[in-house]
């Protein structure tokens, strides 16, 4: 009677390096950064599937604050529609600015997370405000890919 061939012990090896189609070079992950231009942002009432700014913030404050910048037709009054750009851009509250202690006070996501997140959420906002297959949607993947990290 043939016996049962020896089982080898398994040892752990390191996965392989996460690569780009049939192994033509490293996976980049994408470096989020704000695409000039955009505004998605700025559209402050943006529908039921996004926080309100109630759910957002805890200071009352901030909730007004938020609440006061909100336009008639749901975009930020500071934004120019016709340039796509910011009036107070170097003077916009906390809460408009995507930067690590930002994400980490208002969401609780830690920096080490940060840019992950950042590049989901502009994702998300750019789909719901301007379409899936948005132009916007587009340009800003091809901008945070093309200054990504390996």
């Amino acid at each position: 009677m043939a016996g049962r061939p020896k089982r080898r012990a398994k040892t752990k090896q390191a996965p392989p390096p996460t690569t780009v189609g049939f192994g033509m070079g490293k996976r980049k992950d994408p470096l989020w950064q704000c695409v000039e231009g955009c505004g998605a942002c700025c559209k402050l009432v943006k529908g039921p599937s996004f926080a309100t700014p109630e759910e957002i913030f805890t200071d009352p404050a901030d909730v007004e604050l938020y609440k006061s910048m909100v336009g008639s037709d749901g975009w930020c009054v500071h934004f120019e529609k016709s340039s796509r750009k910011c009036s107070i851009y170097n003077e916009r509250p906390f809460f408009c600015r995507v930067e690590a202690d930002g994400f980490d006070k208002l969401y609780g996501i830690s920096k080490k997370k940060f840019n992950v997140e950042a590049c989901r959420s502009c994702t998300d906002t750019i789909k719901s405000v301007y379409g899936p297959y948005s132009k916007e949607l587009v340009y800003y993947n091809s901008t945070v890919m093309s200054s990504s990290t390996s």
